[in-house]
């Protein structure tokens, strides 16, 4: 049976944390070993906000780093920078010639991550268009989704479809994946909101990066109640400090939180079980980050192999379109 492709991205926009891997990099190890993944650092989302060129660029070598350290094996998966592959925004545009006003307007995420703000970027407008090339770029079977992505990849399909019916079957029509481990990690400083990069303070975040130390330190300041009880009440907003410690521990340990509730009698022996848990996981993936940081011909290596492989698959889609569409190709194609 032919392994099915499967498509995730990530942008680099900071230090990656303990929800990232949670609510991702651990289903990603394990999807590389069934299905023909890829794994996009995508670096073009991020021109849609104000960016620093030095900061770019080194976070995006820092997610490199990080997806290899995490257990991403480049002779298993491909892990390639977007903007190595010019067919992402060559088949944007015509995403967004596909796409409608209406389409784009409808898109939550654009309402949300625009509010406040005196300038809003077109391509903060219209990146779901791109988005919806990520996916079609590699004719994508399955795209691992949260909640906060499914209006995006139901975009992808609505436009694979349409274009598949004006012009002849050209485009996979992708399905959603629901991850079959993880985690939606919240912030231990303010469990109420979901653990980010943007919208958390450093004290609220266990970067993959960060040092036992700092470890120990942000989890024994972590938010809790004044119960004192470990119980898992999840539908408890009172008790949502706890239940996210809870469910961080579940998580890394594959056990039910309600099973680790019974383990522990205070507040401090869950504290003292999720930083030993915390610590042993990191430990490793924090050495062999610090590897590839340390050795940048090799990073710089292995995404130029992605980028091979990456550019086979997407050079013959784009042309494919171009020629669906009646644009002139070139001798050879």
């Amino acid at each position: 049976m032919a392994k099915q492709r499967v498509l995730s991205g990530i942008q680099p926009t900071g230090r990656a944390h303990i929800g990232n891997y949670l609510g991702a990099f651990v289903n990603w190890v394990q999807d590389q070993r069934v299905n023909d993944s890829i794994f996009l650092i995508v670096d073009l989302h991020g021109l849609t906000v104000e960016s620093d060129r030095d900061a770019m660029r080194a976070a995006t070598l820092d997610m490199a780093a990080t997806l290899f350290a995490v257990g991403i094996d480049p002779s298993d998966a491909t892990v390639v920078i977007q903007s190595h592959v010019p067919g992402h925004a060559q088949l944007g545009w015509v995403m967004e010639c596909t796409a409608t006003y209406g389409e784009l307007s409808r898109m939550t995420q654009f309402k949300e991550k625009s509010k406040g703000l005196s300038k809003v970027r077109a391509g903060l407008f219209t990146y779901p268009a791109l988005m919806a090339a990520d996916i079609l770029l590699y004719h994508a079977d399955l795209v691992p989704v949260g909640d906060d992505q499914t209006q995006h990849l139901e975009l992808a399909r609505d436009l694979a479809i349409r274009f598949n019916n004006a012009y002849g079957e050209t485009f996979t029509v992708p399905r959603a994946q629901r991850v079959s481990h993880g985690s939606r990690v919240m912030d231990l400083a303010n469990p109420l909101q979901k653990m980010s990069k943007s919208a958390s303070s450093p004290q609220g975040i266990i970067f993959l990066s960060d040092s036992d130390d700092e470890v120990a330190r942000k989890i024994a300041r972590a938010k809790t109640d004044t119960f004192n009880e470990v119980a898992y009440l999840p539908d408890d907003p009172e008790r949502s400090g706890i239940t996210n410690l809870l469910e961080m521990l579940g998580a890394l340990t594959v056990k039910p939180p309600e099973e680790c509730a019974v383990e522990y009698s205070g507040y401090g022996q869950l504290k003292k079980a999720l930083t030993e848990t915390l610590v042993e996981l990191l430990a490793p993936i924090r050495t062999r980050f610090e590897l590839y940081q340390n050795d940048p011909a090799e990073l710089v290596r292995l995404l130029e192999q992605g980028a091979v492989r990456a550019n086979e698959i997407a050079s013959e889609t784009v042309w494919d379109v171009y020629d669906r569409l009646g644009l002139v190709g070139v001798a050879g194609r």
